[in-house]
């Protein structure tokens, strides 16, 4: 087990902390759940457990379909163990349907198809009540990126989105948009971050319910059971 150190950043769903080694640092997944920028919070028991092991399963997927990532191995039911990246001031959001922050400024209706998937780029900081869009020439004037980066960062977030929809509809389940992270590591980028239920909008394919923290955004309840869903059909997949 590494050794702990100070607290690096903490999000809305998982602490990352500093070790003995400078090159490693531990993710520690937390029960809490927030929307709304802090204006909805909670607590979901056994949520970050669950979490941690979908990362687990999911980095490894895409470790073994070439996508390189931070994830190194877990540490507990709670704790992985990642390479630390210096992170990109900024996430990528891919849409497969229209949900979420685009219906509200397109007005496009909910669940509604799109013939190519939507990649955004949005600001990590920000007080908006949605995303903030940003395009590559922001990136650039804000030297978040290179050009290079950027096209890179665009077609690693194109191929993990065909690696996920086709593993995720296997399983009945369809991505219907998720939020990923890149990192740089020694000059080379790094997908990290999550990729969870707290992350991506997962609907199940058979009756499009959200098996989501979308559960706990619109008050549908059974939140918990909703994650453990995920993580059974993922279970059951490698048995």
């Amino acid at each position: 087990m590494p050794e702990i150190r100070e607290l690096l950043r903490e999000g809305k769903g998982k602490r990352v902390y500093a070790t003995e080694d400078p090159e490693l640092a531990v993710v520690y997944y937390k029960d809490e759940a927030m929307a709304f920028h802090g204006l909805k919070r909670g607590r979901i028991l056994g949520k970050g457990e669950i979490n941690n092991a979908i990362c687990q399963h999911l980095f490894t997927l895409l470790k073994e379909h070439g996508v390189e990532n931070h994830f190194v191995r877990t540490l507990d039911a709670r704790q992985s163990l990642v390479l630390r990246c210096e992170m990109m001031p900024f996430a990528v959001k891919i849409r497969n349907r229209v949900a979420g922050g685009m219906h509200i400024r397109t007005g496009l209706p909910v669940g509604m198809k799109l013939d190519q998937p939507v990649i955004e780029f949005v600001l990590k900081e920000s007080e908006m009540d949605v995303d903030a869009l940003v395009n590559h020439t922001h990136l650039l004037a804000m030297k978040a990126a290179t050009m290079a980066e950027i096209e890179e960062i665009r077609a690693l977030s194109k191929k993990i989105n065909e690696i996920l929809s086709a593993y995720m509809s296997e399983i009945n389940i369809e991505l219907i948009d998720f939020r990923i992270e890149f990192g740089r590591y020694h000059g080379k980028i790094l997908l990290a971050d999550e990729i969870s239920p707290d992350t991506a909008r997962f609907w199940d394919s058979s009756t499009h319910e959200p098996l989501d923290i979308d559960r706990f955004k619109r008050d549908l309840g059974d939140v918990k059971e909703a994650y453990q869903e995920v993580l059974h059909r993922m279970m059951g997949m490698t048995e």
